[in-house]
C-alpha cells in the first residue's frame, strides 16, 4: 500500500505518517516498506486517469509503499483508536486477498495438470504448425532480391 492512500486511512497528512516511519526506521526493513523509484512513480501516476494537474497537488517526495507486515508495524508507531481500527481492518484484508491467492494457486495447478494431460493429444497439430512456420521462414529468405542502382 501507498504511504497517501495509507494516510488517507488514518485520516493523518502524509507528512505525519512519512516523519513517523523515518522517526522508527529501525522497526521497517526493505521487506516490509521501501521507496518508489522516479520511474515507479511516474508509472504509477500514469495509471490514474483522472490525474489533477496544478502546483501543489502532488508531494515532490518519492512515496513509501508497505507490505503486509509494514502496515502491520505501523500499528506500533501510531496509536490513535482510528489508527488501530484501520489497521485491523486492513491486515484482515490482507489475509483474505492471501486466501484468495492459495485458492486460485490450486485451481492453477488443476489447469497445468489438464494442460499437460492433453498437450500429447495435440503434439501432431503443434508439429504441423511448426513445419508450417518454418516453411514460412525459409520462403521469405528466398524473395530477397538484389538491389539496382549505382554501386560502388
Amino acid at each position: 500500500m501507498i504511504d497517501y492512500d495509507l494516510a488517507s486511512l488514518y485520516g493523518i497528512e502524509t507528512k505525519v505518517l512519512k516523519q513517523a516511519v523515518r522517526r522508527n526506521i529501525d522497526r521497517f526493513p526493505a521487506d516490509f516498506m521501501f521507496e518508489l523509484t522516479q520511474d515507479e512513480y511516474n508509472s504509477l501516476r500514469s495509471q490514474i486517469v483522472t490525474l489533477e494537474v496544478g502546483r501543489g497537488k502532488y508531494s515532490k517526495y518519492l512515496p513509501f509503499a508497505f507490505t503486509e507486515q509494514g502496515v502491520a508495524m505501523l500499528a506500533s508507531i501510531l496509536t490513535s483508536l482510528t489508527a488501530i481500527q484501520v489497521n485491523i481492518a486492513i491486515v484482515r484484508a490482507f489475509v483474505l486477498m492471501r486466501q484468495y491467492a492459495l485458492t486460485n494457486k490450486e485451481l492453477t495447478t488443476k489447469l497445468n495438470e489438464l494442460e499437460s494431460r492433453h498437450d500429447k493429444q495435440f503434439e501432431d497439430v503443434y508439429e504441423a504448425i511448426n513445419f508450417l512456420l518454418e516453411k514460412e521462414k525459409q520462403k521469405v529468405g528466398k524473395d530477397k532480391r538484389t538491389k539496382i542502382g549505382y554501386k560502388s
